[in-house]
Order: C-alpha cells, then structure tokens, then sequence
C-alpha cells in the first residue's frame, strides 16, 4: 500500500463527502478509491468513514485521522516545493573549500559579488591548502588546484581557469646578488621554496621554448605553504622564488617584485570545481559555480599575463 496516496484520497473522499466525486477530481476511478480507503482501515484497524448508498460520513476515528492527515501532507507538499526550489532558486547553506592563495584572490572577491545577487543563500567558506574529503568532511564544493590530469574519482569536475606560476625577486635582491642569465644559475642564488600538493618541494620545472627544464635545489633558507607569505618575504629581498601568477601580479604591478627570467614559466596550474554530481544539481551550487568561472575569466582577461583557459565540463571516473 502506497500510504501517502491512500492518505490523499481518503482526504478527497472526505472532503468532498463522495467517492465518485473524490476519484473524478484525482483522475482515479471510483473501485480504486474504495479501495485505496478500505486498506487504509485495515492498516489502522480502524473504520475512517461510514458509508450507505447515499452518503459518506466521518466517524469519530476519522475525523480525528482527517486533521492528521491535512498536517501531514501539507508537510510533505511543502517539503517537495522547498526540495524543488532548491534546483532552480538558490538558497540555504553554501559549504565550500578552497586553496588559500586562489580563495584570497578570488573567492572571497567574487564571493561578495554572488552574495549581493543571491540574498537566501548563506556561506560557509574554508580556506587551506590540503585537498579535503568533501562527502566526509561535509562540503557541497571545493576547489582543486593541479598541473596534471585530476585523479580518476566519482566527482564531477568544472574548469575554472588556468595559470602560470613565474619567477620572481625584488629589485634590491638582484641588486645584491646579480641577476641570472640562465637556468643554470639558479642553485647559485637563494632560493625560497613553496610547499604545496602540486608543485615538488625541491625541483622547479620550466616551460620554456626548448619544453620542460627541471632545476633540482638543495633545501632552501625559506619554506612556506602559501604564496602570499613567499610574496612578502620575496620583496623583503630574502630571494628568488616561483609564483602563482594570480600572487604575483600585485606585486609585479607595484614594481616591489620584478620577473627573473621572464623567457621561462614554471608548471601551469590549473583549478577546477569539484561537487558530487551533476544530477539534480542544487542550484546554489550551479549557480556559484558559473559565477566564479565567469567571474576568474572577467579578472584575467583584463591582465594580460595571465592568460586564462577556457572552461570545460567532465566527470571523471
């Protein structure tokens, strides 16, 4: 027995006082009305409604059961309206991850401008730089940052944009130590070291015009997990070190750092969006989800440096 259907046509039986007419308002013929009451009762083991040949009528039980039965579909209608919003209209509670640098630069950026245009929808946003679980930790989207193929998972990934990482200094640095003319001076000069989940610690691999070149370095004086403390510490004139294009341009726009080696880029970083499923995508997260992506390709179309990737859709296995 279909209980939520024998409890919406008892109540149409009841209110409107007929079974012809309850099974011609629910496109249902007038047997399987009957029916449908008839094994409610007997899952109740209780009589609902008395029924001659001319009338249908409550008895104590049933009416007592029809006040039940109006509260708790009307529950269930409004529990199915709130679930079907959530594919169209954004709202509720938004759980998201991301890399410290890139959630810096841009997510909390981009974040204030989603807000504004989405006033029901909250932010719970967590900045680091590990990769987290997102089902056992609880998140409804995260973002990935990776310079090769992402891991096969159950995952559906969104493109977000792509990015060089460049090598920097101060201009007093270089005054000091003399600027390197090639690849090969570079474990001659100090090198500060960023300590990420996609770049090695103690290897700088370039792409130049002759392809990838790797520098092996001894350990540095510096070792950091985020780009903006190796940013400061690189215009203190501590040393020579990659990074992220998006870290970088502040300061190169300043003149605080200058480009070392300008002919060659370390690994291109690419960040993408990772969420559960595409299927019934709640629309919070399609929504933000398209709004980053637009929102990072806006911002780097107007630096020129930075040259961007288009996006992409795919689930990867």
């Amino acid at each position: 027995m279909d209980l939520l259907r024998s409890m919406r046509i008892f109540a149409r039986v009841a209110e409107a006082a007929s079974f012809t007419i309850a099974a011609q308002h629910m496109d249902i013929t007038t047997a399987q009305a009957s029916r449908a009451v008839t094994e409610l009762e007997t899952h109740l083991r209780t009589r609902l409604l008395n029924r001659t040949t001319r009338r249908v009528a409550l008895t104590d039980a049933g009416n007592r059961y029809l006040a039940r039965c109006k509260e708790v579909l009307e529950l269930v209608d409004l529990s199915e309206a709130e679930a079907g919003d959530a594919q169209t209209s954004p709202s509720g509670v938004l759980r998201m991850h991301a890399p410290i640098t890139f959630g810096h630069h841009y997510v909390v950026p981009a974040l204030t401008r989603y807000l504004e245009q989405h006033p029901q929808v909250r932010v719970e946003l967590t900045l680091s730089q590990h990769v987290p679980d997102m089902l056992d930790e609880g998140f409804d989207v995260f973002l990935q940052v990776t310079t090769s193929a992402l891991p096969d998972s159950a995952l559906v990934s969104t493109k977000i944009c792509s990015m060089p990482s460049v090598l920097c200094a101060s201009p007093a640095y270089l005054e000091k130590a003399g600027a390197p003319h090639n690849l090969e001076d570079l474990p001659r000069h100090a090198c500060l070291q960023m300590v990420t989940t996609f770049f090695p610690i103690d290897r700088w691999i370039f792409e130049g015009p002759g392809g990838p070149v790797a520098v092996d370095l001894e350990p540095g004086r510096l070792r950091v997990n985020s780009a903006d403390a190796v940013a400061v510490a690189l215009a203190d004139g501590l040393g020579i070190a990659p990074l992220p294009m998006l870290a970088a341009l502040p300061w190169l726009q300043s003149g605080a750092l200058v480009r070392v080696l300008p002919e060659w880029e370390l690994q291109t970083m690419t960040i993408y969006a990772m969420y559960a499923s595409r299927q019934y995508l709640d629309a919070k997260i399609r929504t933000w989800v398209a709004f980053l992506r637009e929102y990072v390709e806006e911002t780097l179309a107007n630096e020129p440096a930075c040259a961007a990737g288009k996006t992409s859709h795919r689930k990867t296995n």
